[in-house]
């Protein structure tokens, strides 16, 4: 589903086994992890339960459940005071009264004279109030909780004779991507270099990138990572930079300098940022330089037979084992043989510092630990014939292949489009995880998705910080948020990506595979540890864990790590980890622990979405369907997990309503009910309470208005469109069997050095937009005969002010709409005066046609449609139809 980043026990990946962390030293880390106490970055981390001091009260210690009193607590829990609280739970229970009153009223005044359009509205209206309840429910408990940095340094990180030990557990970082082009490889270099400059022990994290497409560029990337990292990383830690992705870094014109050598900050950032600009120019050079290369080995290596042979060649002079250039058998997309590439070996436990400044070295790291963290690059085998299985196949892969080389018992994955923003965020993430409350029974912390290169307004939320920082951070309260990993970020136990069910042959058909699930029971927390064995065996085995046909048999996708066929594999997966009982923790730091890359354009932002709802969808008509949870899983999560997996269906009747108006152009009235003034009424006050219920949420989310704005007009857009497209998608599938095709979203910008936000006036067209076109013309239209109307009778009329009221609801729509008109306006959305004349001529002029008709034809469309559909009384005031 979205973007945002999980921490994972692996052991809860695999099995329900339990690993210890192992003591090693690091005098680097001990360091930067004092000064990094100080900095402002971890000052704003532990101080961000206190900047809502009016909304959030701290949780007293009696009101946990009994901890060990031996360790202290490594996160705090607040909660919204109950000055807020109970008044908002009290709106919610008015609300349900007034809707459950709405729809007995409704019942007893039914019409008579059109019962077709009264049943299909009060079939809506009910699905509208149960799927408000489903949404409302899991909200009733917000709960926050802040990690404790200082605490886990002095519980985990000691001094003994002075050499510093640490005792964090191991971290295995997972990275996934598949093109290169529609994922810029700048975006994914970056993820990466600010993954090796984290501020974590070094020996205590491995980095994989899973490559699915198989290409040499991703492979050479790494390599360029490797060497400019030994720069970018001790630089890092010696000035104490934020964030750490150097594009981001750079970006920034003015950063407060958080190190302790300021004296030697000038110098060295001149000199990293000019080897950062050339960097750039060997990754952008990448594709032209393996071309060039390749085509001179293929005019070397010419066969006198067949030609030249055009394969793809790497620097050393051996042909890549992935995908070419110019595509042939064994070597395109989708047909390939596994490979794994070891970029950067395991560190030593022990800081090794840099040299003093020189004439070839001007930066002087002769205090600052110079080691890189392991580097891992991998693409999985691909053969025709086979489901690869997308991202969650990719991520199953990368699983075992890290078992082998470094099998620490937690893993942190996210996006190639997203990179570290805030460089304590592993450990924010192990304070959850460690936590002597409940860290045992925490399958995975969950951080929201935060964007650069956004609009300013977020034209089309991508943000969403409603759901992030209102619906996730509610479901705290309950087993915790869902696991989201397409863009955002989460961190997860190895342990909980293996599965309870099963013997061991379910899941392993490698012997040294199955000896590091079996290691891993032994301890409950342990760092990484490599496997040293000989290099043609562990080679082999690796081969074999990366066969397409290894997972053939076995409970590989359903009982054991990422779950397949579903759209939306992340949902349904922790899912999965809370079905068995497991809880989760939604964790937002200031600054972002994670920031990444979001589409900004009109199209590629709803083909996002719509992978999203259809996955969605997929998940509700599946083994996972949320009333098949079993016991373990508390009530109102099994509600939130039911109003995730149905939510576009409501869309379903909210397009219907949007489209009522139609109906003005065959007659001059209809009632959805009368009396009409008492619906109106009701319609009103149950309007305005969920508005109030909204501004609650802004408050102790501690959202803004613009957000919340913006959360409505989107959702509207996509439930013009989008959301009815899935479930067309959905009820296609069922019949046919067949599944769902989703395209991958693009990263690519048009975007052009004068016009950061170019692709967001870039008109994409495709059948996806239609409907919200016709909803956005049927209810200008209805404003125009509305006004026509006005003109005709006079506004003191019945038939004026029934057309006036209508009309209402047709601007709300029209305001709603707002973004998407833009949207499709291309260029000429930079000037919105633009789209305000268009939208006044366009009622002028129906307003006009209206009232010529009406003069020509005094009998009106009334009594023409009376005419051809018998008596036509039902439903809808021109617009009052909503």
């Amino acid at each position: 589903m979205m973007a945002a980043a999980a921490v994972t026990r692996r052991v809860n990946a695999i099995a329900s086994l339990h690993v210890d962390a192992t003591n090693g030293a690091d005098e680097e880390s001990r360091r930067s992890s004092s000064a990094a106490d100080n900095s402002p970055v971890a000052k704003r981390i532990n101080d961000a339960a206190a900047k809502d001091n009016d909304v959030w009260v701290a949780v007293q210690e009696g009101d946990m459940p009994a901890g060990n009193s031996s360790q202290p607590l490594l996160f705090r829990t607040m909660k919204v005071k109950g000055s807020i609280l109970h008044p908002y739970r009290f709106v919610i229970l008015l609300r349900l009264i007034a809707i459950i009153a709405f729809f007995i009223w409704r019942i007893w005044n039914r019409n008579h004279d059109g019962v077709w359009l009264w049943a299909t509205t009060m079939v809506g209206d009910v699905w509208f109030g149960f799927s408000w309840v489903l949404n409302q429910l899991p909200k009733l408990n917000p709960i926050k909780r802040v990690p404790d940095l200082a605490a886990i340094r002095h519980q985990h990180e000691y001094s003994t004779s002075g050499e510093s030990n640490s005792n964090l557990p191991g971290i295995d970082v997972f990275i996934t991507t598949v093109d290169p082009v529609d994922e810029p490889i700048l975006y994914t270099v970056n993820s990466f270099l600010s993954i090796l400059a984290t501020d974590y022990p070094v020996e205590k994290y491995a980095c994989y990138l899973s490559d699915d497409g198989g290409t040499l560029v991703h492979y050479e990337a790494m390599l360029e990572v490797a060497s400019f990292a030994k720069l970018w990383a001790p630089f890092c830690r010696k000035h104490g930079v934020e964030p750490r992705a150097p594009e981001s870094y750079f970006g920034v014109k003015r950063q407060p300098y958080t190190g302790s050598m300021q004296e030697e900050f000038a110098s060295d950032h001149r000199r990293v940022r000019r080897e950062y600009e050339e960097f750039k120019v060997r990754i952008d050079s990448l594709f032209s330089t393996i071309y060039q290369r390749s085509e001179a080995y293929n005019r070397k290596h010419a066969k006198d037979d067949d030609g030249v042979l055009k394969a793809t060649w790497m620097a050393d002079g051996t042909q890549w084992p992935g995908t070419w250039i110019e595509q042939a058998e064994n070597h395109r997309k989708g047909q390939h043989a596994g490979i794994v590439k070891v970029v950067l070996n395991h560190p030593s436990h022990k800081p090794q510092l840099g040299s003093p400044a020189s004439t070839d070295n001007p930066l002087d790291f002769s205090n600052t630990d110079t080691r890189l963290p392991m580097l891992v690059y991998l693409s999985r085998e691909k053969r025709p014939g086979y489901n690869h299985q997308k991202k969650a196949g990719a991520m199953n892969a990368m699983l075992r292949v890290s078992a082998l080389l470094s099998n620490a018992p937690f893993l942190i994955n996210f996006d190639c489009d997203h990179y570290i923003n805030n460089s304590q965020a592993f450990r924010a993430s192990m304070c959850f995880m460690l936590d002597p409350r409940d860290g045992e029974n925490t399958a995975f912390v969950q951080f929201p998705q935060r964007f650069d290169d956004v609009d300013p307004t977020d034209r089309y939320a991508n943000h969403n910080r409603v759901f992030f920082d209102g619906t996730m951070l509610s479901l705290n309260g309950l087993q915790g948020p869902s696991y989201l990993t397409p863009e955002p970020c989460s961190a997860v136990p190895r342990s909980t990506a293996w599965s309870h069910h099963g013997g061991e042959h379910t899941r392993a058909r490698s012997t040294l595979f199955i000896n590091t699930i079996l290691d891993g029971a032994k301890k409950e927390r342990r760092s990484i540890t490599p496997v040293f064995l000989d290099e043609e065996i562990v080679t082999s085995e690796l081969a074999s864990l990366m066969t397409c046909a290894y997972e053939d048999g076995t409970q590989w996708g359903r009982d054991a790590g990422w779950v397949y066929n579903i759209a939306t594999e992340d949902v349904v997966t922790g899912f999965r980890m809370h079905r068995q009982g497991w809880r989760s923790i939604y964790c937002s730091v200031e600054p972002a622990a994670f920031r990444g890359t979001a589409p900004i354009n009109l199209t590629e932002r709803l083909l996002q979405v719509l992978r999203w709802s259809g996955g969605s969808l997929e998940m509700f008509f599946s083994h996972s369907n949320a009333f098949l949870a079993g016991g373990r899983m508390h009530p109102l999560q099994r509600v939130a997990y039911l109003n995730m997996s149905t939510y576009p269906i409501v869309t379903v009747f909210i397009l219907a309503y949007n489209l009522f108006p139609l109906m003005w152009l065959v007659s001059e009235q209809y009632y959805i009910q009368r009396p009409f003034g008492t619906y109106i009424l009701y319609l009103v006050a149950v309007i305005a309470m969920i508005h109030v219920i909204g501004m609650f949420e802004v408050r102790w989310a501690g959202i803004t208005l613009l957000d919340w704005c913006r959360n409505e007009q989107f959702y509207m857009i996509g439930a013009t469109g989008v959301y009815p497209t899935a479930v067309l998608y959905m009820a296609l599938k069922l019949v046919t069997g067949k599944g769902i095709h989703f395209r991958l979203t693009s990263k690519q910008t048009e975007a052009c050095s004068s016009d950061r936000f170019a692709d967001l006036y870039v008109v994409r067209w495709v059948p996806l937009l239609v409907p919200t076109v016709a909803v956005l013309a049927v209810n200008v239209a209805a404003v125009g005969v509305a006004v026509g109307k006005a003109a005709t009778w006079g506004l003191l009329t019945e038939q004026a002010q029934h057309a006036v009221l209508g009309m209402v609801f047709n601007v709300w729509i029209l305001v709603l709409l707002y973004p998407f008109a833009l949207g499709i306006m291309g260029q000429w959305g930079k000037r919105p005066a633009i789209l305000f004349v268009m939208l006044v001529v366009a009622i002028g002029t129906v307003a006009v046609v209206y009232i010529s008709f009406r003069a020509t034809y005094p009998v009106g469309w009334s009594g023409m449609a009376a005419s051809s559909l018998g008596k036509a009384e039902s439903v809808v005031a021109a617009g009052s139809s909503g």
